[in-house]
């Protein structure tokens, strides 16, 4: 193959889902003899923006970094310039019509040509089969891994189903295959990513193969952390709650975005779940799975939703003492069911004020779940080392969106070490603690 002195930025927006695809692309550009960076700084002559087109505002992030690349590019400071992912998918003619800057548009799945594309534009070198290995953005220690992609579920507020079409497994050796070799080189924490976990293997397999995926997973040499992030309470597969139980390195985690408890909004969201099976469902999860932590995402301000059904879900949020949590205000999605039948005729300001009050209430019972953890010892994942302390996570932790955990430096520590940590003192999404060895 002929080399190139053509240098890349990938630059990744949104999600983890989006990450993975880039660090594929990275390994790609790689192979093909480009010099490829993430999100760098520095000048390159190529940029490639994986997009993000969930909500308005990830949009608009990505529409304006477009832009800016386009200026950059008419100030002569970047050769070519390429659009991939979920925002190029759902609006590329009208991103050509209006962009035309762009050298090409990808999608969300035909991004595979953009390196023999690229190629092509530039002249520079030749390129062999496409290479569907991964460059790990991430601490050389942990990863994210998709093992599905789409989305059957069609919830009335939800993009994400007319961006990324019907699920589609990953076959189970795939995934295995992946994680081993990742593991092989160092990778000790693996976070399982999908638009919905639940689902995992019933359009291959034609059942659920989710516990059964895990299980085999935890068996591979070097694989230390497994996390699950976002099933669906709807048809939830009961028997990862057996695996997550047995397996020392199954992570007692479990995002699962819950949205909302009033009945009422349920419906109307298309959740496919009520509040007493929401109920009922949680009950489960930690009478199978003592001490696991849940986290969990609400929405406020969904078309129809009055303050009874606010003060419903304040209640239920104090019931459920969730012990990680997010929440957002509605945003009408074009193209989705509540956009084309239910007005959106909620004021802004109160479904902020409505936002505020539940993350108030978060706050607080974050930092009593928190301060349940001083005195206790907990095995932390050494993520970072700055000046007066190293920073870590627990198995409760995923990275970049829970509390993360401060360590006395006493002794050298390196990215990646797993150590007994005793908690000394808490704080709403930090905790401090000191080496416990």
């Amino acid at each position: 193959m002929k080399g190139t002195n053509k240098t890349v930025n990938v630059v990744t927006l949104g999600c983890s889902k989006n990450l993975v695809d880039s660090e594929r692309v990275l390994a790609m550009l790689s192979k093909a003899g480009f010099k490829a960076y993430h999100q760098t700084s520095d000048p390159t002559d190529i940029v490639i923006v994986n997009t993000c087109g969930f909500i308005g505002d990830a949009k608009e992030e990505s529409v304006n970094t477009i832009l800016e690349f386009c200026e950059a590019r008419k100030r002569g400071e970047i050769s070519h310039l390429y659009v991939m992912g979920c925002l190029s998918e759902r609006y590329r003619e009208e991103l050509r019509e209006e962009i035309a800057e762009v050298d090409r548009y990808y999608g969300k799945y035909d991004w595979n040509s953009i390196v023999e594309d690229l190629s092509h534009d530039c002249g520079s070198c030749s390129v062999s089969d496409p290479d569907y290995g991964r460059i790990i953005t991430t601490p050389s220690h942990h990863a994210y891994i998709k093992i599905s992609e789409g989305c059957n579920r069609f919830c009335a507020f939800c993009a994400i189903p007319l961006i990324t079409g019907r699920h589609h497994s990953r076959p189970m050796e795939e995934i295995g295959a992946e994680v081993e070799g990742l593991a092989k080189n160092g990778v000790k924490e693996f976070n399982i990513i999908a638009q919905d976990l639940s689902s995992y293997g019933l359009d291959i397999y034609k059942e659920h193969r989710l516990a059964q995926l895990i299980d085999s997973l935890a068996d591979i040499e070097g694989v230390e952390r497994i996390r699950l992030h976002y099933a669906y309470p709807a048809d939830f597969p009961m028997d990862i709650l057996d695996v997550m139980a047995r397996r020392k390195n199954v992570c007692k985690y479990l995002d699962i975005a819950l949205q909302h408890i009033s009945d009422k909004v349920l419906t109307n969201m298309r959740r496919h779940i009520d509040a007493g099976q929401t109920r009922s469902l949680l009950a489960e999860i930690r009478r199978r799975v003592p001490g696991i932590h849940i986290r969990t995402t609400l929405m406020v301000g969904f078309p129809g939703e009055d303050e009874n059904d606010f003060q419903e879900l304040m209640d239920f949020v104090r019931e459920q003492r969730f012990e990680r949590m997010g929440a957002f205000a509605y945003c009408e999605e074009e193209g989705t069911f509540a956009a084309d039948n239910l007005p959106d005729i909620i004021p802004e300001d109160v479904k902020q004020d409505r936002l505020n009050r539940l993350m108030e209430l978060q706050e607080e019972i974050s930092l009593e779940t928190q301060k349940e953890k001083e005195g206790k010892v907990l095995d932390v994942i050494i993520d970072a080392e700055e000046d007066d302390y190293y920073v870590g996570r627990t198995e409760f932790d995923s990275p970049e969106v829970d509390p993360e955990v401060l360590i006395k430096k006493g002794r050298e520590l390196n990215p990646g070490d797993i150590i007994p940590v005793r908690i000394t003192d808490a704080l709403p999404f930090e905790l401090i603690g000191e080496p416990a060895d």
